[in-house]
């Protein structure tokens, strides 16, 4: 496989995942490439998002794209990215620039979303500075389920993401 080494400008081509009985959103940065290769979020093999969720949600860990808009759906829990379109090298968040950001509202406005919460440090900064304002909303940092990240293990993982249990089932 050839890295790549130059900024592609590149849309976000799949829609947000959430109904009018979702309670909480999970913003990303950008889909990755293994993401826009299957055409839907955390498609990575090594993003521990999928473990997450099923231990948040005491499920089996979801296969197919149908089993994890499933598990989302039926657990309150909406998924999108910050980012609508941009210029990115692969799927390095850190070579992002040039940033077209999400139209939040779209999913805001149909369900009753009581916590915004950011899978990163970079998709909490990049919602602060594209979208906090036109939001009205704060956003709760997370920390990454990349394979990136690896200084959090997926122990590690849930003592921060476990707040989000109590969202879900309120």
């Amino acid at each position: 496989m050839i890295k790549q080494t130059e900024h592609e400008m590149v849309s976000h081509e799949f829609a947000p995942v959430f109904d009018k009985n979702s309670k909480v959103l999970i913003l990303g940065t950008f889909p990755s490439v293994k993401s826009r290769e299957q055409n839907f979020y955390y498609g990575h093999p090594q993003n521990r998002f999928w473990k997450v969720i099923a231990r948040l949600t005491d499920s089996e860990i979801p296969r197919t794209i149908e089993e994890k808009k499933t598990l989302l759906l039926e657990n309150g829990i909406a998924v999108w990215d910050v980012i609508e379109s941009c210029e990115i090298v692969g799927s390095s968040d850190s070579s992002i620039r040039n940033v077209v950001p999400a139209d939040l509202n779209q999913v805001l406005a149909q369900c009753n979303i009581k916590a915004i919460y950011a899978n990163g440090g970079t998709a909490k900064k990049l919602y602060e500075k594209y979208s906090l304002e036109a939001i009205g909303r704060e956003i709760i940092g997370l920390p990454s389920t990349s394979p990136a990240n690896a200084a959090y293990s997926i122990d590690r993982l849930m003592e921060s993401w476990g707040m989000i249990k109590e969202k879900i089932r309120s």
